[in-house]
Order: structure tokens, then C-alpha cells, then sequence
């Protein structure tokens, strides 16, 4: 692979994996890890993309995929989470490319299954049959997740709306 090949991949996708690595790790150093597994991972594989698409599918999937085993090794399970920082601590932490999206955090706070589908829908903008394709589920399983998770996010932010 080309310098110039490698830069522009960089360029591309860098923004994507970062963010994606975020709603997984929800923490800019465990993101910056990532981002940076991911690239090495490109450079010592050099994957052949068919296109555009798949191209995409496989920096997000290996996204999760790193996410996932960092997630699961013991180094991991010795931090301590965002989740555990008080909310009125978070003010602190700014999320990347959002601002300050109080529904992004609620979103996040969601199990996993309801949590990427909501987050690459409303996020990444990507459809239904792609999610499907990241995420290696059938196309009602992600509607079925979508539905599930906006009911849950619904009644969470109603409670935090009411002080619940």
C-alpha cells in the first residue's frame, strides 16, 4: 500500500472510525486506541475492497470488532466506565462531532444490540439493510432493534425529563 493510498484512507475514514469507536468505548482515549488499531490493522492486512461500500463496512466493522475485544479482555474489565461517572460529572466530557447531544448519552447508555442500530441510523445515516450488513443481522432484527430502542430512549428521557 502507497503512502498517498494510506493518507487518503485516513482522510476518509478517520472522522467515521472515531466516532464509532466513541459510542463503544464512550471515552477519547479508548477511541484514540482504536482509531489506531484499525489503521494498523489496514496497513498490515491491505484488504482488497469490491467498492465503495464495502470499503466502509469494513472500517466500521472492524471498529467493533476491536471495540468488542478490547471490551471483553481483562485490562478492560479493571477501568472504570463512563457509565459510572455521575451525571453531573459529564458536563466535563464534550462527545465528539455532537456538541453537547443530551440524547446521544441516553442513546449510549442503551444495551448494545439497541444501541449501534439507533446510533448508525440516526448518526452514520445509514439504512436499514446496510446496519443489517455491518452488523451481520437480518434486516427485521435491526427494525425490531430500532423499535425497541426508541421505545426504551423514549421512556428514559421522559424519566430524565421528569426527574425520574
Amino acid at each position: 500500500m502507497t503512502r498517498q493510498i494510506f493518507e487518503k484512507y485516513f482522510k476518509d475514514y478517520y472522522s467515521l472510525v472515531y466516532r464509532v469507536a466513541f459510542t463503544q468505548m464512550k471515552g477519547h482515549a479508548d477511541a484514540e486506541d482504536v482509531l489506531q488499531e484499525v489503521f494498523v490493522r489496514l496497513l498490515k492486512y491491505q484488504p482488497q475492497f469490491e467498492n465503495d461500500e464495502h470499503e466502509k463496512a469494513w472500517f466500521v466493522r472492524t471498529t467493533i470488532n476491536i471495540c468488542k475485544d478490547i471490551i471483553k479482555s481483562k485490562w478492560h474489565s479493571r477501568t472504570v466506565s463512563i457509565d459510572k461517572i455521575p451525571d453531573s460529572d459529564k458536563l466535563h466530557f464534550c462527545l465528539p462531532y455532537t456538541g453537547n447531544d443530551d440524547t446521544l448519552w441516553e442513546i449510549l447508555s442503551l444495551p448494545d444490540k439497541y444501541k449501534n442500530c439507533l446510533y448508525f441510523f440516526y448518526y452514520e445515516g445509514y439504512s436499514i439493510k446496510e446496519i443489517s450488513q455491518i452488523l451481520k443481522i437480518p434486516e427485521n432484527t435491526v427494525k425490531t432493534n430500532l423499535r425497541r430502542g426508541r421505545q426504551l430512549l423514549k421512556e428514559k428521557l421522559s424519566e430524565s425529563k421528569h426527574g425520574g
